[in-house]
């Protein structure tokens, strides 16, 4: 019997030739990520119990993203914390306020097909989408790491996720998740892999893949994965990583998968997730009218340079509802700049935006942007869970940028291929 692409790639880190699901075995760390929330202020008071240090500096990387800009003296002493401590241990691939983490670590080339890569953060799935095997871990188990350089993991079956033929337009990989979501579950891949394959898949260009991925999380699973092809080596290239070392990284024709789920993409529709779970996804119809207070196009899901072009295109020579605010918060200041450059920032402030400060902000419950009592929003976030964005009464819908933008500029949810029809009219 054949291996599925997370066999093959936890063989290569245990250094064994197979593994099948069920099996716990150790496998050695290629790279491991932490940022500031769940870093170096969770992890030193434990090296320092150990009296240990980090095993190799080399390979870990330290992303600022959460208390940044710092708003109060307790953000300010948790970044002074994490300056100081990445000089201490020697750490030097450390970028302070330059983006979230999901997406500064692949931005700065750091991940290629065939490693193993664990990250301090549940979105750290991400990293799937370049063929790499990268997980989410706890403050505990990213000590362990910090010292051995190594990590157990129990082998987890892999759910094929297949989708036909292709998007329409003004539909995108957002909506292809909010729709996993409200089909299968929230739970449906609990510590398994989530594969996602097919002609829809193949088509997406990379920045839309790690939509897949990094919502593999909200699906529960152990983490997501797409195989490995032209668009995953150019973009490690254009990243200054590395050549992949095994570009032909894929499951066998033969391998096991615990099950196997077709989707049509060509039927599928915008999708809105009502509050207070991307599980209560439906077509955009099914929550038309909603009014909104604040328009939120923001996080590591929803903030890339290719999800602000999807909110410019909506905006362009139009303005934002009156009663509707509409933040924008970069995913990385490098999105930022290109973003200025390409006169993308110019269409979104010209229509109204407010433009934030890059990094996880609102969607984490920090930073401008949150939500007041009774407070109603639209946000392209991952994550729409009671209070995470502000005051528990506060209503989140989750949707794609697309829909986002549309919303903002109708002050209601509605169907964002109505006002790309108008601009192809």
């Amino acid at each position: 019997m054949g291996l599925t692409l997370a066999e093959k790639l936890i063989a290569r880190a245990a250094g064994r030739e197979a593994v099948r699901p069920g099996e716990i075995v150790t496998a050695r760390v290629d790279l491991a990520m932490m940022h500031d929330s769940g870093g170096p202020r969770r992890v030193k008071p434990m090296l320092e119990r150990l009296g240990a240090k980090v095993w190799d500096p080399s390979k870990v990387v330290v992303i600022s993203d959460h208390y940044v800009p710092a708003i109060d003296a307790e953000s300010a002493r948790i970044l002074d914390l994490t300056r100081r401590w990445v000089r201490e241990a020697g750490v030097e691939r450390f970028y302070d306020m330059q983006g979230i983490c999901h997406i500064v670590l692949p931005e700065r080339g750091h991940l290629r097909p065939g490693m193993f890569v664990v990250g301090g953060d549940s979105h750290s799935t991400t990293g799937g989408a370049f063929g790499a095997f990268m997980i989410g871990i706890g403050a505990t188990e990213m000590a362990g790491v910090l010292v051995t350089g190594e990590i157990w993991v129990r082998v987890p079956p892999t759910l094929l996720l297949r989708w036909r033929g292709g998007l329409g337009r003004g539909v995108v990989a957002k909506d292809m998740m909010l729709a996993l979501c409200a089909r299968l579950g929230m739970g449906a891949a609990n510590y398994k892999v989530a594969e996602f394959t097919g002609e829809a898949v193949a088509a997406l260009p990379m920045e839309e893949r790690m939509v897949l991925t990094n919502m593999s999380a909200e699906l529960g699973a152990k983490t997501g994965l797409i195989a490995p092809d032209a668009v995953t080596v150019a973009a490690v290239e254009v990243a200054g990583g590395e050549a992949p070392d095994a570009p032909n990284w894929c499951g066998d024709d033969d391998a096991a998968y615990e099950a196997v789920h077709d989707f049509d993409a060509a039927r599928l529709a915008p999708q809105v997730a009502a509050p207070h779970s991307p599980a209560n996804a439906a077509d955009v119809e099914a929550h038309r009218g909603v009014e909104i207070d604040q328009a939120y196009v923001g996080a590591c899901t929803g903030a890339k340079l290719s999800d602000l072009h999807m909110a410019a295109e909506v905006l362009r020579g139009r303005q934002v509802s009156a009663r509707t605010r509409l933040l924008v918060a970069p995913a990385s200041v490098r999105v930022t700049r290109e973003a200025a450059a390409d006169g993308t920032l110019a269409a979104l402030t010209e229509a109204g935006a407010i433009l934030l400060p890059s990094g996880c902000g609102a969607c984490a419950g920090l930073g401008a942007g949150l939500l007041a009592e009774e407070e109603v929003c639209i946000s392209s976030t991952a994550r729409n869970f009671k209070g995470r964005m502000g005051a528990a009464s506060a209503r989140v819908y989750l949707g794609s940028p697309y829909t986002v933008a549309a919303t903002a500029v109708a002050g209601h949810i509605v169907d964002p291929r109505e006002l790309l029809a108008e601009d192809a009219a």
